[in-house]
């Protein structure tokens, strides 16, 4: 008997023990410090574009650019100097914009214009009437 008492004490308190524990959490004893580049030049699809990062603590500097559908590149070079201050961008053009003429020609779906079909009217629709006979009571 007294052996059993002492074995559901123990397995009490082990219960409680595994039941409270919590995984520990995420340090971030440090400040996060990284850099990174990456850039698409495809000349197929017409996609140039480019970024690049660094950070030290709160200190981040950066820019990325693209290539607008006019022609020209957008730069875009910015800072965030600390927790107060914001995020401070510079945005530059390079290039002249160019855009192609409209042609009738370069239209997608059709190069020459064609008239609506003819509309004609639904036939009317006129419904025979339909007469239930009711059967005669015989009672």
């Amino acid at each position: 008997m007294k052996s059993t008492a002492v074995f559901v004490c123990t397995l009490s308190a082990v219960a409680s023990v595994v039941s409270s524990y919590e995984a520990p959490g995420p340090y971030y004893d440090q400040p996060a410090a990284y850099a990174y580049n990456y850039g698409v030049a495809d000349g197929y699809s017409g996609a140039y574009y480019n970024a690049g990062e660094q950070r030290d603590g709160y200190a981040t500097s950066g820019s990325y650019s693209v290539a607008l559908p006019d022609g020209r590149v957008q730069t875009v070079n910015y800072r965030v100097a600390d927790a107060n201050s914001g995020y401070v961008a510079d945005v530059q053009y390079s290039g002249a914009p160019h855009y192609h003429p409209y042609s009738y020609s370069t239209y997608p779906y059709k190069s020459t214009y064609s008239a609506a079909p003819v509309y004609a009217p639904l036939p009317v629709y006129k419904p025979s009437p339909v007469h239930k006979t009711v059967p005669a009571y015989s009672g």
